[in-house]
């Protein structure tokens, strides 16, 4: 997809809570909008380049909301409004080979106690909820999920079993908003429950699916499946 606004380049100073963020413009230190709630600790370090994005809606306190971030020669959009519109994109364009199938595409469905991303129908109105996770975090090319502890992502796992188990398709897609990734991987470390109900999920028929994305300083699409490693 492509980032309509202008984007430009600063200096990322500081980050006092989980949306705001302090960079360097043109001399100038200034307040941003942080649109992710994870910690984004070994991306948001100070000193690094940064890709703001300007925004302009009336009554904001900010006029630049900061969308992605350098890490070495990487370029890691950190936006959480992004994936779900990457993914509908490539639904869309059918890019996603194990669910071409699905032809009508809906956004926000609720199944049980859960919203889900999107409800997905073929032909024959069979149903299939999908769930999209964003994730920044990579080491060593293996990126990883959750970067913060999620009762919510754990949550939706379940739901998506309870879905499978009524004769509904069921599926989570990790899209990693990094490019040259070999696998993807729970991040035990930060989240083991979310890590065992993710195996607990893929046990009982729920997709697990991980693509990594082409990632520029205007621009996010959906690139390639990676291998899951649960």
């Amino acid at each position: 997809m492509k980032i309509i606004k202008p984007v430009l380049e600063a200096t990322f100073i500081r980050r006092p809570n989980r949306f705001q963020g302090y960079i360097l413009l043109d001399n100038e230190e200034m307040m941003v909008h942080v649109p992710n709630t994870g910690r984004c600790k070994e991306i948001l370090i100070p000193g690094t380049t940064v890709i703001l994005r300007k925004e302009d809606a009336p009554g904001r306190k900010t006029k630049y909301d900061l969308i992605s971030a350098y890490k070495g020669d990487k370029l890691i959009s950190i936006d959480s409004h992004i994936p779900n519109k990457v993914v509908e994109e490539a639904l869309i364009n059918r890019k996603i080979p194990s669910l071409i199938r699905y032809t009508k595409i809906m956004r926000e469905k609720t199944f049980g106690n859960s919203r889900f991303d999107f409800k997905l129908s073929d032909e024959q109105e069979n149903e299939y909820y999908l769930e999209v996770k964003g994730v920044t975090l990579e080491s060593n090319g293996i990126a990883s999920f959750p970067d913060a502890p999620t009762e919510r992502g754990r949550k939706h796992l379940l739901e998506l079993v309870e879905a499978k188990k009524q004769g509904k398709g069921a599926g989570v897609i990790f899209l990693i908003q990094i490019d040259d990734i070999k696998a993807f991987t729970p991040h035990d470390e930060t989240d083991p429950e979310f890590g065992a109900a993710l195996r607990y999920a893929s046990n009982n028929g729920v997709d697990v699916f991980a693509y990594c994305s082409e990632v520029t300083k205007d621009s996010i699409t959906l690139k390639k499946e990676v291998q899951v490693i649960l």
